[in-house]
């Protein structure tokens, strides 16, 4: 006697899986920004979590991995405005000035300020850490800005030889001294923030523009 097949249980368990990681990297990004690397613990995360210590390893295999992952978490609130889907949306000077105003909101706010001390700290006595977190965000977020770089180049809009040295320069720019203000407490004055990004897209532009070129 045949009987109807039995739903799969890995599959119905799915949904539960995502909800229980969006958990955890919720409670570990939250401890990781408040408290730094080292005061994170496992077993408070997975409290945090409602979830069980063995559950956190199964989906992380361990902290450092799942500092890894909570990096990147953070970083995607900055990795839409690469997005090559909105490339065509407004111009390349809108663009590159959404995209600048965007990276100095994001660095400029006191919990990131609070983690990049934390860890730059941390990393003294543990360099591996310092490489964890630029591989998960900040080398991460230049290859992604560089492919919207070049994307930009290939549809005609930039002239550019090398994407990676193009975006490093515009991210140093956009920055300027109020990177260092914000780092020792200084607050910048958000009108100069805006006067400095507009000016080093006008610099970006006149330098990589096939327009500005031509004018010269």
């Amino acid at each position: 006697m045949s009987t109807a097949p039995r739903p799969s249980s890995r599959r119905a368990g799915r949904p539960a899986d995502r909800a229980k990681r969006a958990a955890i990297l919720e409670a570990a990004t939250r401890s990781f920004f408040d408290h730094g690397f080292a005061a994170t613990s496992i077993e408070q995360v997975a409290a945090d979590a409602g979830v069980s210590k063995v559950t956190v390893y199964n989906h992380f295999g361990d902290k450092r991995s799942l500092f890894a992952a909570s990096v990147d978490r953070e970083c995607d609130k900055m990795r839409g405005h690469f997005s090559i889907s909105q490339a065509g949306e407004g111009t390349i000077r809108e663009r590159l000035r959404t995209i600048g105003e965007a990276m100095v909101a994001f660095l400029a706010r006191p919990e990131m300020i609070r983690f990049e001390h934390r860890i730059a700290a941390e990393t003294e006595s543990d360099p591996d850490l310092g490489r964890a977190f630029l591989e998960a965000g900040p080398w991460r977020m230049k290859t992604e800005f560089a492919a919207f770089l070049e994307h930009a180049a290939e549809a005609g809009e930039l002239l550019i030889a090398d994407p990676a040295i193009a975006a490093e320069q515009f991210v140093s720019m956009c920055k300027g001294m109020g990177d260092l203000d914000r780092r020792f407490g200084a607050r910048p004055d958000p009108q100069e923030s805006l006067q400095r990004i507009e000016r080093a897209v006008d610099v970006f532009l006149a330098a990589y523009s096939p327009e500005e070129s031509a004018s010269l």
